[in-house]
């Protein structure tokens, strides 16, 4: 029933404009969300306690006393394993909204996601070969200039 009515003509159309009654709710609706807002805000600067120490300032991580820089740089695998995870999962929602309508698809579609599969595979085949994936390379192959 809601998917009826969801995909119905009638409420799809763009067509006839909205009515003035219809704006000016939502006008008043905004202006009053953005003043609770505006208005639990205050409230919470105004009533909160500003006393500042430098034990207070200082900063605070789980109970260990802070050593060092605050600003460590991340070691680079740890962001190709997050571009990996982006990747796999893009591929993933290609592959499962193939999967659900494979059979309005049909062999045409199957060819598709093969041929996507098989690009992917290419991709990876590469980035194993030129030693993309390693998480530490090795000293001596740095030392020459690249790997094998």
């Amino acid at each position: 029933m809601f998917l009826a009515l969801a995909v119905s003509p009638v409420a799809l159309s763009t067509d006839a404009p909205a009515s003035p009654e219809a704006l000016l709710s939502l006008v008043l609706y905004a202006c009053l969300a953005a003043a609770l807002i505006a208005l639990l805000l205050g409230a919470a600067w105004l009533l909160g306690r500003k006393t500042h120490t430098p034990l207070k300032d200082a900063p605070y991580e789980s109970g260990v006393a802070p050593s060092g820089a605050a600003r460590m740089r991340a070691p680079a695998p740890f962001f190709l394993v997050a571009i990996f995870f982006l990747i796999f999962a893009v591929e993933a929602v290609i592959i499962l909204s193939w999967a659900v309508a494979w059979d309005l698809l049909g062999w045409a579609g199957f060819a598709q996601v093969s041929f996507f599969v098989l690009i992917l595979f290419v991709g990876l085949a590469h980035l194993w070969k030129t030693g993309g994936l390693d998480w530490h390379p090795r000293a001596q192959e740095r030392g020459r200039g690249g790997g094998t």
